[in-house]
């Protein structure tokens, strides 16, 4: 005859794990078990913090980006063999596209399985002689549909984490929106202006906010133009007639102190976003100093 400590070891026993009699299960929850960790890759700056809104903070995933914060525009960039790992480890590529990255093309064929994300994938696209302005993101619309573009892209490709990836890229665009709407309303007295810049990067900028770009000096910002080209620099400055040039923070200060002094000219900070620090914020920050920039030179 059995013990009735052993009697009791089997009541309890059975009784783990039953249904209540109101028919709830008491049982311990499974806990799930966590998705794997992933890399996401961007390729330069502007697309990095878009990005940082979307992935940044979300558990399990680390955000990189492909080249140094300074790098600026990648035209003419070649890669390194470090970033080619950096490639080959992601499991996420998020790059801007509309030709930014050509450079990448030859590279990316060597990892057919990676998934990219093209940010200005469907986007209205300002084209010239048959080539589409890769600068999607100075315009805030543009920048807007690449934050769309890239969450959902990101949702797609890692989808155990795509609600955290939609509410923290909701949130951004709504901030995103705010701003728009505060520099349409800061520039609308100043539609149909006539601005020259330093750089193609503005074209989206100027449709946005109903600015016409009168002349484009250096197509390249980052280096030092030779005196030829500072020459011609002044030369077109003033058959325009302009007292108002808008330079990139990347533009060589000595080169736009020549320009201005040459031609009496005044030269304003006109900020692309294509370099900055690595903060959530630096877009919209960057953005603000433009439309306060405009305001002044424009009045």
């Amino acid at each position: 005859m059995r013990s009735p400590a052993i009697i009791l070891m089997f009541l309890a026993a059975a009784l783990v794990g039953t249904p209540a009699a109101d028919g709830r299960d008491d049982s311990p929850p499974v806990s799930a078990k966590p998705p794997p960790q992933i890399l996401i890759l961007t390729s330069f700056y502007p697309i990095y913090i878009h990005t940082l809104n979307i992935a940044g903070g979300v558990p399990g995933v680390t955000l990189r980006n492909l080249t140094a914060p300074t790098t600026g525009c990648l035209h003419d960039y070649q890669l390194r063999p470090e970033e080619m790992i950096a490639i080959a480890r992601a499991g996420v590529f998020v790059v801007n596209g509309a030709g930014m990255e050509a450079f990448l093309d030859k590279a990316l064929q060597q990892f057919p399985k990676l998934k990219i994300v093209d940010a200005s994938r469907g986007l209205d696209l300002i084209r010239e002689n048959g080539q589409a302005n890769p600068h999607v993101w100075v315009a805030v619309s543009g920048a807007i549909g690449q934050v769309k573009n890239i969450a959902a892209g990101l949702a797609a490709a890692d989808p155990a984490r795509a609600p955290q990836y939609r509410a923290n890229a909701a949130a951004y665009t709504a901030r995103l929106e705010t701003l728009r709407t505060r520099m349409q309303d800061g520039l609308k007295e100043y539609r149909g202006r006539d601005i020259i810049t330093f750089h193609e990067a503005f074209p989206y900028f100027a449709r946005e906010f109903g600015l016409t770009i009168a002349t484009v000096i250096e197509r390249e910002p980052g280096s030092d133009p030779s005196p030829q080209e500072l020459v011609r620099t002044v030369e077109l400055v003033k058959k325009a007639g302009a007292r108002a040039l808008f330079a990139e923070p990347q533009y060589p200060a000595k080169a736009a102190e020549t320009v201005a002094r040459e031609t009496g000219a005044k030269v304003w900070s006109l900020d692309p976003c294509v370099t900055g620090p690595a903060e959530p914020g630096a877009y919209i920050q960057a953005m603000e100093r433009n439309l306060a920039t405009l305001r002044e030179a424009l009045r």
